[in-house]
């Protein structure tokens, strides 16, 4: 058996690893809206500005889903989310973006990464939380933006592609180590991994997975890996 079940074919999760994962994204995709709406005056002018601002919006609405999904399995939101704050407020005290085009490479490459793990772990659960999780993971549409803008600046100035290929690496490194604390707090979602991947390897293997999506990221916006 691997990790790379279908959804309907998975074993069921527990209530509790449900509530851990439902949290984690909720909380996620709160704090998504945070940034976005802050870094949203970051922008050199008010096309971007009212760009990003929209793509916050979608972030508060996926929020709302989730926290509606929590209360119908009996949690309360705020405490499902809870073990995830000192987390998250840790990654992001140590990779705050200086400008515009750290902040972009920052949602991108930062999001994208815990995207890759949350579409992993909507794997092992069932209907109807695994399509929930696969629909608020990040829009598409800010991918698209993120890689037009940062293509654009990297051809307009090539040395602005060191610099955030830098930034890059910073952020996927804390990103990863962020990750693996999480599964290791967690009992939870580590049994839940373990439990479809057959032993503690599906754990180092979804985080293999999640690497070379994120070098697949890394090419998409002209950067180093």
């Amino acid at each position: 058996m691997t990790s790379e079940l279908a959804a309907d074919a998975a074993p069921p999760a527990t209530t509790e690893a449900l509530v851990d994962l439902l949290g984690m994204v909720a909380y996620g995709e709160l704090s998504a809206f945070e940034r976005m709406a802050a870094d949203a005056r970051l922008a050199p002018d008010l096309r971007r500005r009212a760009a990003l601002s929209e793509m916050a919006a979608v972030e508060i609405a996926n929020y709302g889903r989730l926290a509606a999904r929590l209360t119908e399995l009996g949690a309360d939101p705020e405490v499902a989310m809870a073990p995830y704050v000192d987390v998250l407020h840790a990654y992001h005290d140590s990779t705050e973006p200086r400008d515009w085009l750290e902040a972009l490479t920052k949602a991108y490459v930062g999001d994208g990464v815990a995207d890759d793990f949350f579409h992993e772990m909507a794997k092992l659960i069932g209907e109807p939380d695994h399509q929930l999780v696969l629909d608020v993971i990040h829009d598409k549409r800010y991918d698209e933006f993120a890689v037009t803008e940062i293509r654009a600046a990297i051809e307009a100035d090539p040395k602005t592609k060191h610099r955030l290929s830098m930034w890059a690496r910073r952020l996927v490194g804390e990103v990863l180590s962020q990750a693996t604390r999480v599964a290791g707090q967690r009992a939870a979602l580590t049994t839940l991994i373990v439990a479809n991947g057959g032993d503690q390897a599906a754990v180092q293997a979804l985080f293999r997975r999640i690497t070379i999506a994120h070098s697949a990221r890394m090419s998409a916006l002209g950067l180093n890996n």
